[in-house]
């Protein structure tokens, strides 16, 4: 039976006031075996709506393949929240930020000549236009006057802090009208003139994304609703972390309940994280100010359920102001999902990313290096290969155009690595870093082609930029060249790595210590349960439960430990598998039952 929601002088569901109180959740960064266990939580905290993103790049991970599936199934999620009666916010702009990888925009978009983002000038629209196209008929028949549970749409996210292209939200509008788009429209921006008259879009609801000082940022916000409601569509009740930022970032708990009440009093919103989740396999994003700060695999946030689903004291505080505004549910204390320390867990296989390099694809070759994206590829590694003919030795090396993070080996052997800044200038090598080995490749007589010593460079792509003016610069690899002692080397072998079939690796080849190289681990389970991999005495590198990519590690923190769930355990032998860069192994890891955020 259809219904009817409306945006006059409040919000309007069938006729009838209505006060949203939403919860984030990322349908994307939580196994959909959990989403029904955290739609509840969401209910049972009072919240009467559910709000997620819809990231494109993982939707459509190369242009014309699309993914509808497992962490995928949107309509899935869509139909668990109206089962359980809540009511759902869509925020299916191309660009989603959300701290994920390239802001939600598909990588492949990086594949040929230069684009420009998120205007209306180029092949932007056409490319968002052709993913509408597909994606805009599975999200209409769940709208409120269709019948369904769907009762507002966005049309771009924070638009105003990005950009001020007049016709680029009136084009994203008609698109969404086209394709039986039904439900009101909003926009959100930053609490801010200069933002909300970027992002201003007639017949949009204009909201507001802030997490503190709400009497001041709903002022600000008023005169641009043309009378309707207020409504902080982000409440931003935690942080996400980035590597290396000393320390779990958490929100002040009384502010933030104080904050909460004051916006129901005055208006409306949307809980921004309710549950984080986690950038499962390689879909952090990162920022980039004076220097790259990729965000951690948890996106735990400090929101108002831990990233594993249980309650915290932010839960039980919220319901309390939550309960001034509507009836709250009976109180049925949640069956929390068990934790499990499966121990200390020895190495069993491995092999060195040169032992198992041929089984992981077909190189191709190239007189310069050309960025991941123009082979194809989107996230991962890639390994440049060469052989160094004509030099004489290894005294200076510069990466043109190259990013994040280069681990350089001359004859499998670690020689430097460079990481954002260090990759914008010219490295000199100590002589006295070099082993034996590497000065006994560079014999004083003539080389023959193809002979010389072996020089590799494998670099990482660590999560694109997914804010401001960077995101048009987001290649990965190198773009350009490298210039060895002065002058530019051709002649490259190139290996692209994005792991995304860890069934490739065979543990039959050689391994070697201090190098790149994978590690294979098996353990028994009785009864699978929420676990937390500790990496401790690890260098740097990412790992996979029984061939599911959980996410990045790296020892300077502040994450110590990554999640995995229950359902990517089975019982009986099980199997984690894990890539290092950095040469720093152990003998062992360790399956606890509890996260360690820093």
């Amino acid at each position: 039976m259809s219904g009817k929601f409306e945006i006059r002088d409040t919000f309007y569901l069938n006729g009838e006031p209505f006060q949203i109180i939403s919860g984030a959740v990322h349908y994307f960064r939580i196994l959909p075996e959990c989403w029904e266990d955290r739609l509840k939580k969401l209910k049972l905290m009072g919240a009467n709506t559910v709000e997620t993103y819809i990231p494109w790049n993982l939707h459509e991970p190369k242009r014309g393949e699309y993914h509808w599936d497992g962490l995928c199934d949107i309509e899935r999620f869509i139909r668990t929240a109206t089962e359980l009666g809540l009511w759902i916010i869509l925020r299916p702009s191309p660009y989603i930020c959300a701290e994920w990888e390239f802001g939600g925009l598909p990588a492949w978009l990086l594949s040929d000549g230069e684009i420009r983002l998120r205007v209306s000038e180029g092949p932007f629209l056409s490319e968002f236009a052709r993913w509408y196209e597909v994606l805009l008929p599975k999200l209409a028949p769940y709208q409120i006057d269709h019948g369904g549970n769907v009762i507002l749409m966005q049309v771009e996210n924070e638009y105003g802090y990005f950009a001020n292209d007049p016709s680029y939200l009136p084009a994203m509008r008609d698109m969404m009208r086209q394709h039986d788009i039904t439900v009101p429209f909003i926009t959100s921006d930053g609490p801010f003139r200069e933002n909300l008259n970027g992002g201003r879009l007639e017949g949009a609801l204009q909201t507001g994304n802030f997490g503190s000082r709400t009497d001041e940022r709903f002022a600000v916000l008023k005169p641009y609703t043309d009378g309707g409601p207020l409504m902080c569509s982000e409440f931003w009740v935690g942080w996400f972390d980035h590597w290396g930022n000393g320390g779990h970032m958490r929100g002040n708990l009384e502010e933030s309940v104080q904050d909460l009440d004051r916006i129901l009093a005055l208006g409306h919103v949307n809980i921004y994280m309710f549950e984080g989740g986690t950038n499962f396999g390689f879909m952090n994003g990162s920022n980039y100010y004076d220097e790259l700060t990729p965000d951690v695999t948890s996106y735990d946030y400090d929101a108002v359920l831990t990233e594993d689903g249980r309650i915290t004291e932010k839960f039980r505080r919220y319901r309390e102001v939550i309960g001034k505004y509507r009836e709250l549910p009976a109180w049925e204390e949640p069956a929390e999902a068990p934790r499990r320390a499966y121990g200390e867990i020895a190495v069993r296989d491995r092999v060195s990313l040169y032992g198992t390099l041929k089984t992981l694809g077909e190189p191709v070759r190239r007189c310069h290096p050309v960025p991941m994206e123009r082979l194809g590829q989107a996230y991962g590694y890639i390994l440049y290969r060469t052989r160094l003919d004509t030099e004489e030795s290894v005294e200076k090396i510069r990466l043109w155009e190259a990013a994040d993070r280069a681990n350089i080996l001359l004859e499998e052997e670690p020689l430097i690595t460079l990481y954002d800044h260090e990759l914008e200038r010219e490295a000199e090598i100590d002589p006295a870093v070099l082993s034996d080995r590497q000065r006994a490749a560079f014999p004083a007589t003539p080389r023959a082609a193809g002979s010389g010593p072996r020089l590799d460079i494998l670099v990482e792509n660590m999560g694109r930029v997914n804010f401001g003016p960077r995101m048009e610069h987001q290649r990965k690899g190198i773009g350009q060249c490298v210039q060895l002692n002065g002058h530019m080397h051709c002649g490259w072998e190139i290996h692209p790595l994005p792991l995304d079939d860890i069934s490739a690796v065979d543990f039959s080849g050689p391994y070697a210590e201090k190098v790149p190289a994978f590690y294979r681990f098996v353990f028994p389970v009785d009864q699978p349960a929420d676990t937390w991999l500790d990496f401790s005495g690890w260098g740097k590198g990412c790992a996979f439960v029984n061939g599911f990519p959980i996410g990045r590690f790296w020892e300077i923190g502040p994450q110590r430990r990554l999640y995995i769930p229950a359902p990517l355990l089975k019982p009986g032998e099980n199997e984690i598998i894990l890539f290092e860069t950095d040469g720093k192994s152990q003998e062992t890891i360790l399956l606890a039952d509890e996260p360690e955020l820093g």
